[in-house]
């Protein structure tokens, strides 16, 4: 018999069916049991009168909570059910899987919840919960609007490798891999690719791929490994132009997921899905720094030219309230902090034209224009003390006719936690990875 969705059984009133999914809760009576199932479209009640079938009766009591179950009934009317006023009367069950009893955590019981990092041990039973479907939905959703986004603007996407010959950022935050006789690098991103593109002429282009960092923090924000959102635009006339297309593409994004998904997020998560209004707030580091000297946040001393996340977190309550926007662009970031490839301003060669994006108190996005000039990306190269050999490939995409252009990457993880107010990265990433974080 063809399996009915939890969620579609109300077409099936009075018709045998076949549902399948979790026990959710079991209700064992001395005359009457009570299976509540769950699939990941709701709950079903399902009703067995055990006197009926004592010996069917036995294997429900014998059943452990969580179990995988396939269940034939007929769909009736009950309107003292409370869920959806019908139920299921059990004709035939088969236990496809037995939950050993007990479980190592309930994952439906709210109050009692382990720590964050007993929960991602057993990352399989906590996904079972009703906040994490709707969050991989919300995800899925978001990332389908962002290529319709792209889409229709003429983007096309593309992939790039993840094991490179040189580092892709910087000479930090790296994994090195055995090679064959040689080592490798794991992509911290697509970055030299994406304007390789731009020089082939795609002139649009996007990737949704992962992102490899070797950073030992063990913050609520940082991961080893995330999806990275990236965007590449050519012929550009500054990086101007990269914002006013991210702004719109985040704006279509977050309003095509408050449409679909809002009503089910308030429900779940309590949440209120803000759709930034456009344009976004820009904001001059320079600008940033007096705001926060003036509102009496100081920046630690090693962070000069940067900013740490209570800074961060300050400057966002700060353009919240005066700007009424909790999404902003903080441009025009200093050489010192900014990687070699970032084009400086023409009026000011200590400045780099290049930016953050803020949401929600945190950092999502770091783009720039690129310098597409060969002999002046030559020269930052070295002044930023990197050897020229281990980087003339991406050198060479500039010697033949390159485009100005510019972009972005973002973190999908982060801009989940923004528009769902996570207060841990963990939650927002189906498996977590971290300094000492590999399984599962």
């Amino acid at each position: 018999m063809t399996r009915i969705n939890i969620g579609d059984l109300k077409d099936h009133i009075d018709e045998v069916v076949t549902v399948k999914g979790w026990l959710h809760v079991l209700r064992d009576q001395k005359k009457m049991q009570f299976l509540i199932l769950r699939d990941r479209t709701g709950l079903v009640q399902v009703a067995h009168y055990r006197p009926a079938n004592e010996e069917l009766g036995e294997i429900i009591s014998g059943l452990g909570t969580e179990s995988a179950l396939t269940v034939t009934g007929k769909v009736v009317e009950n309107k003292v059910v409370k869920l959806g006023g019908f139920e299921i009367q059990l004709e035939e069950l088969v236990v496809e899987n037995n939950a050993e009893a007990p479980l190592p955590m309930e994952p439906f019981d709210e109050e009692n919840m382990p720590s964050i990092d007993f929960r991602m041990d057993w990352r399989y039973l906590d996904l079972r919960r009703t906040q994490n479907l709707l969050l991989f939905r919300v995800q899925t959703l978001l990332e389908h609007a962002m290529r319709e986004y792209w889409i229709k603007d003429g983007f096309v996407e593309m992939h790039s490798p993840k094991i490179m010959g040189s580092p892709s950022e910087s000479g930090a935050e790296l994994f090195e891999v055995q090679y064959f006789e040689g080592k490798a690098y794991l992509a911290q991103s697509p970055q030299f690719y994406k304007q390789m593109a731009m020089a082939a002429g795609f002139e649009r282009v996007f990737e949704v791929g992962p992102v490899f960092r070797a950073d030992p923090s063990f913050t609520s924000r940082h991961m080893t490994e995330f999806t990275g959102l990236d965007v590449e635009i050519s012929w550009i006339d500054s990086h101007e132009d990269v914002l006013v297309f991210a702004e719109n593409w985040m704006q279509y994004a977050v309003q095509r997921v408050k449409d679909e998904l809002g009503d089910e997020i308030k429900e779940i998560f309590g949440v209120d899905v803000e759709v930034p209004a456009v344009p976004f707030p820009r904001l001059t580091m320079a600008k940033v720094i007096e705001i926060l000297n003036e509102i009496g946040y100081k920046l630690p001393p090693e962070r000069k030219g940067d900013l740490d996340p209570g800074g961060e977190r300050a400057i966002a309550d700060y353009v919240s309230k005066e700007y009424h926007n909790d999404f902003f662009f903080l441009i025009d970031w200093p050489v010192s902090v900014r990687p070699f490839y970032h084009m400086r301003h023409p009026d000011n060669p200590e400045l780099t034209r290049s930016f953050d994006l803020i949401a929600g108190g945190l950092e999502i996005a770091t783009g720039a224009q690129r310098e597409h000039r060969y002999e002046v990306l030559r020269e930052q190269a070295l002044e930023h003390g990197l050897g020229l050999e281990s980087i003339q490939f991406y050198l060479d995409f500039f010697r033949y006719g390159c485009p100005p252009h510019g972009g972005f990457g973002m973190g999908l993880s982060r801009l989940l936690m923004v528009l769902l107010k996570l207060p841990n990265i963990r939650e927002a990433v189906y498996l977590f990875r971290g300094p000492n974080r590999l399984h599962p």
